[in-house]
This record gives structure tokens, C-alpha cells and sequence, in this order.
């Protein structure tokens, strides 16, 4: 009669630690699957923020591009002006000498 109170209060305490360890077991990986969809989420921000900042630097990249062309025409400009103010700076030292 012991014999079979200690093999049933064994088993008693080996289901309860069992059934313990499977609640411990179902929170931790409820645990992980809410960090999990953290991380996708936290993920999907990154990739949009990433997203709009290869928009920016294809924007930028554009724009400088504009820029140096409008530089490029001013340099032609200013150089013309100058050979024109140059001939006409001659042309009036020879009217005046």
C-alpha cells in the first residue's frame, strides 16, 4: 500500500511538474511570437524610412545634377560677357586715345 502511495504521489507530482513546465513553455512562446511581431513591425518602419531616403537621395541627386548644368551655363555666360566687355573696353580706349 505504500509502495503504490509513493508511486502515485510521484506521478501525481511528475504530471504537476509536467503540466507546470507546459504553461512556462506556452508563455515563453507567447512571449516570443509578440517579440516577433515587434521585430517585423519595428522592420517594416526601417524599410520605409530606408525607402524614403533612397527617394531623397535620388531627388538630391537629380537636383544636383540641375545645378551643375545651370553653373556650367552661367560660366559660358559670364565668360561671354566678359569677352563682349573686354572687346567693347577696347574699343572705347581706342575711341579715346
Amino acid at each position: 500500500m505504500k509502495n503504490i502511495l509513493k508511486y502515485s504521489l510521484s506521478l501525481i507530482l511528475v504530471a504537476g511538474l509536467l503540466n507546470s513546465c507546459g504553461d512556462m513553455t506556452k508563455k515563453v512562446e507567447d512571449k516570443l511570437n509578440l517579440l516577433s511581431d515587434k521585430a517585423e513591425k519595428l522592420d517594416s518602419i526601417v524599410n520605409k524610412e530606408l525607402d524614403k531616403v533612397t527617394s531623397l537621395d535620388s531627388i538630391i541627386n537629380l537636383e544636383s545634377g540641375k545645378v551643375k548644368k545651370l553653373d556650367s551655363l552661367i560660366n559660358k555666360s559670364t565668360t561671354k560677357i566678359d569677352s563682349i566687355a573686354k572687346v567693347k573696353i577696347e574699343s572705347l580706349r581706342n575711341i579715346i586715345n
